[in-house]
């Protein structure tokens, strides 16, 4: 093993991402470009639609267009995801195995092309006269879509590793990535669904939403697989070892695994608020035209904080921002355990029509919910690259691949457990599936909706930062 003092101070060689385009250029602690930063960050939009997307709307795709019961929808996103716990750190590995000879731009390119055909499968390809069929093709379509997804997502999220030593640097370019982040919920949250219902919520709604969305994610991951060809990349001197040696490393990484729990716990209860997003506008606030103004405040919100919480974590470390931030989402998510639908009227907005008491206070959650999720979320990520960093001073070596495919692979984890306590919490509730549309909710059913969005991902987010609490990072 190498003393990280020695290893910090060592002129790192570079990579060169392409095959058919090699030179070495050194890789310093200066400021990494703003075109890289834009080039880099472009490919979350669509990376971020087709994580979001099927947490929130198929679910409901399933319960209410192809007569899927609550608990099986849930299966039907968790199978796929428990084989990407095998297939992200494969990937990883793989990828660093080869990013010396050919780079990572393969594995974006491949994977932008088949993760966007696979999205649009999802909602164009799964209907049949069968619900159990259709939950059947509806897994198959998702688990070859999710590993198409693998081949893109790991090796994107490696890069932001190998793009500076300067962790403040690190910082700055998961500021980007959120922007893009934020848009991509906008549009997969913000637009999806309303597009649906303005279609008539019925077949040619979801279709077009799929056809639509597909081509955002083609176009947005193809500008970040193409544009990072020739951006030269930091490379460890000593290449990767067998498959088992860069998977034993992880576990001689506390910081990493300390993180990697906190980031679990907390995405569970995520994942199961996400699943039933579509549910509580349609359901508990009886709104769904408010959907658009509520990702847009979220998203200006989160956008316009960027700059502070990278001020603050310049100030206050990484550490204690991530906390403050964490602990503020917990609170205002556990507030939506009051909604109900609005019975009075405020003002009207042309275009926009009636908004009541309910109504403001849910765009002031939104712009609450915008500032202190970009923060934790980003800082999650910049503390991800300050642990492979550590991992390179400790050896020499980062494996950056197997460290971000496995974080990956729990990020998605998560959000197949998610929809899976979703479906069975709806399911003890009482909740009635449909076919061809949404069928009417018994009070006791819309509570249970409620608690998976407030009281369960507060409750969560607060244990992760149990966990959080045991997480220190080694300076040498």
């Amino acid at each position: 093993m190498l003393p990280c003092s020695t290893t910090r101070d060592r002129t790192l060689a570079t990579i060169t991402p392409d095959a058919r385009f090699q030179r070495d250029a050194a890789v310093t602690a200066a400021p990494v470009a703003t075109s890289v930063l834009w080039r880099y960050g472009t490919g979350q939009l669509g990376a971020q639609v087709f994580r979001d997307t099927p947490a929130v709307l198929l679910p409901l795709f399933l319960t209410t267009m192809l007569g899927v019961q609550a608990w099986l929808a849930g299966l039907v996103v968790l199978i796929p995801k428990l084989w990407l716990i095998v297939c992200d750190p494969l990937v990883g590995a793989w990828s660093d195995r080869v990013r010396g000879r050919y780079g990572r731009t393969p594995f974006l390119v491949a994977g932008a092309v088949l993760t966007s055909l696979g999205f649009m499968a999802l909602f164009t390809l799964t209907r049949s006269a069968s619900p159990l069929l259709s939950a059947a093709i509806t897994c198959l379509l998702f688990f070859l879509a999710s590993t198409a997804f693998s081949m893109f997502s790991v090796p994107y999220l490696a890069i932001a590793a190998a793009l500076s030593h300067d962790p403040h640097q690190r910082t700055r370019i998961m500021v980007y990535r959120m922007v893009f982040s934020t848009l991509g919920v906008l549009v997969a949250v913000g637009v999806a669904q309303p597009l649906i219902y303005a279609l008539g919520g019925g077949n040619r709604g979801w279709t077009v939403m799929a056809l639509v969305l597909g081509a955002v994610c083609l176009i947005s991951m193809l500008v970040t697989a193409l544009g990072l060809m020739r951006v030269p990349l930091i490379r460890d001197e000593t290449l990767p070892g067998s498959l088992l040696s860069q998977l034993g490393a992880i576990k001689g990484n506390r910081p990493f695994l300390v993180l990697l729990t906190t980031c679990l716990i907390q995405n569970v209860g995520q994942a199961a608020g996400y699943t039933v997003i579509g549910f509580i506008y349609l359901y508990a606030i009886q709104a769904i035209w408010i959907i658009p103004f509520f990702i847009l405040v979220m998203a200006i919100a989160g956008i316009a904080a960027q700059p502070m919480w990278l001020a603050l974590s310049h100030r206050w470390g990484k550490e204690r921002t991530y906390v403050v931030a964490s602990a503020a989402w917990a609170a205002v998510t556990a507030t939506w355990f009051f909604i109900h639908p609005a019975t009075d009227v405020i003002a009207t907005i042309p275009g926009v029509g009636a908004l009541g008491t309910q109504h403001l206070l849910v765009l002031l959650r939104g712009a609450v919910i915008g500032v202190v999720n970009c923060a934790f979320v980003m800082l999650s990520l910049s503390m991800l690259t300050d642990t492979i960093d550590y991992e390179r001073r400790r050896k020499g070596i980062a494996n950056e691949g197997v460290f971000a495919g496995l974080f990956s692979a729990f990020e998605k984890l998560a959000f197949a457990l998610g929809p899976v306590v979703a479906g069975l919490v709806m399911s003890a509730f009482g909740f009635v599936s449909s076919t061809g549309g949404a069928a009417a909710q018994t009070p006791h059913a819309i509570n249970g909706i409620v608690l998976l969005y407030s009281l369960i991902p507060a409750a969560t987010q607060v244990l992760s930062l149990l966990v959080f609490s045991r997480y220190r990072l080694p300076q040498c």
